[in-house]
């Protein structure tokens, strides 16, 4: 049966965590420590993968030359299920590498990087003892020479002929070759960078998995009503959603009029001069029922917003105000449990001279927001998330909300944050 092995070349176990969680909803059955990461964090990296995907298969690429029984011992007491060795080792090394495994019920995959004939040496090792032959085209040569493991077709068809257990591939697979590297006889496809550097993981690797034949059990979900996805993002605190957005779309020195107030909802935006608020106005008399308003002031120190306007937007079921400006009356604004975020809370307004513009794209507090994006606000701060990719944020900020649920009942029974970061 294929199967699809995600190479975690990075250097922050976070991020190997937060690719893993996507691309194991995509479909991987095999997740990689790479030796970067293992260089980076020892076996850290290796414990908290395990710790965190304890069904998925962990493979440690330790690229081990010596003392092969000391690190496969290493690497499968911290949850290792398969290590990976140089196939240039020596015999010795790696019998015993292969002897530990046994003892340790894990299993060896020997990576001919390297080495020059590949047919005999696979024949070799084979004969040692290991269960998977790996051959792959290394990083620095894809780089300088545009070398892809699928220039090796034909020494991976005569590999096949010669050995019995299963091989493995690596080096710049894609979607477009992975169909051919399994006509030759690859049975693990190994994928680093067309994953962890993709836009999106998990579509990636469902991708991947159909062009190899995994199948996988993970049923397509029919995509929400955008009031539902507005009701779900209401549920999580903002620092999840920026995470889900890697650090994107949180608005910048705003101040937050309540406590213990999160709101999300449509985003009607505004833009005006310093002190002009006749468009903020009218752009109550044209929100929706659920809109919050967006205004970019132009970080002026001059209120365009006060208890008046609060009032009317009530009236029509606006769920709140943001302003990259100032605002004011906001003890009666309190009072009136309206929730406001502003930069500025001052006693002086402008006047409705009525310049600028309503619906149109505008930057607020640092980022962009368009008509329609969503808004979620709570004391923490607030974040904007694009409308097109409303739902894709909202299930990895449900990801992330589950793996912070983690880390917390981890830290109780004795953990430090630094061991669950392998810092």
């Amino acid at each position: 049966m294929p199967v699809l092995q995600i190479a975690l070349d990075l250097l922050s176990i976070e991020d190997a965590i937060t690719i893993s969680e996507e691309a194991v909803k995509g479909g991987a059955q095999w997740l990689e420590v790479g030796t970067p990461l293992i260089k980076n964090h020892g076996m850290a990296a290796v414990k908290t993968l395990r710790y965190n995907f304890p069904n998925e298969v962990i493979v440690a690429d330790m690229k081990t030359m010596d003392t092969g029984d000391l690190e496969v011992e290493i690497a499968a007491k911290n949850g290792a299920d398969i290590v990976s060795i140089l196939a240039l080792a020596d015999d010795f090394t790696i019998k015993r590498a292969v002897n530990s495994a046994r003892a340790h019920g894990i299993k060896i995959m020997a990576d001919l990087i390297g080495v020059k004939n590949k047919i005999k040496r696979a024949k070799e090792v084979e004969t040692l003892g290991v269960d998977y032959i790996l051959i792959h085209s290394p990083v620095d040569i894809q780089k300088v020479k545009a070398q892809k493991i699928n220039s090796s077709l034909d020494e991976i068809i005569k590999l096949k002929k010669v050995v019995r257990i299963p091989i493995a591939a690596a080096g710049g697979i894609s979607v477009e070759t992975a169909p051919f590297l399994k006509e030759a006889g690859v049975e693990i496809f190994v994928v680093g960078r067309a994953v962890t550097k993709a836009k999106d993981v998990t579509l990636t690797v469902r991708k991947l998995c159909k062009a190899i034949g995994v199948r996988t059990e993970k049923v397509e979900e029919k995509e929400p009503s955008f009031e539902d996805i507005l009701k779900d993002f209401e549920g999580i605190p903002t620092p999840f959603i920026s995470d889900a957005m890697k650090r994107f779309g949180a608005m910048r020195g705003l101040k937050p009029l309540l406590k213990e107030v999160r709101v999300a909802g449509k985003a009607l935006t505004v833009r005006t001069l310093g002190g002009d608020w006749g468009k903020v106005v009218k752009a109550v008399d044209l929100a929706e029922e659920g809109d919050i308003i967006v205004v970019d002031a132009q970080g002026a120190e001059i209120a365009v917003w006060g208890e008046l306007a609060t009032l009317s937007a009530k009236r029509k079921g606006v769920r709140g105000v943001i302003v990259d400006g100032a605002a004011r009356d906001i003890d009666d604004i309190r009072e009136l449990g309206f929730p406001l975020w502003a930069k500025y809370f001052v006693p002086n307004a402008g006047e409705p001279h009525g310049h600028g513009e309503i619906g149109c794209e505008i930057s607020c507090c640092g980022v962009p927001v368009k008509r329609g994006d969503i808004i979620v606000a709570d004391e923490v701060g607030v974040v904007v998330v694009p409308k097109e990719k409303a739902y894709e944020i909202l299930q990895k900020s449900k990801e992330i909300a589950k793996k912070e649920k983690r880390y917390k009942e981890a830290i109780k029974k004795g953990k430090t944050l630094s061991e669950l970061f392998g810092l």
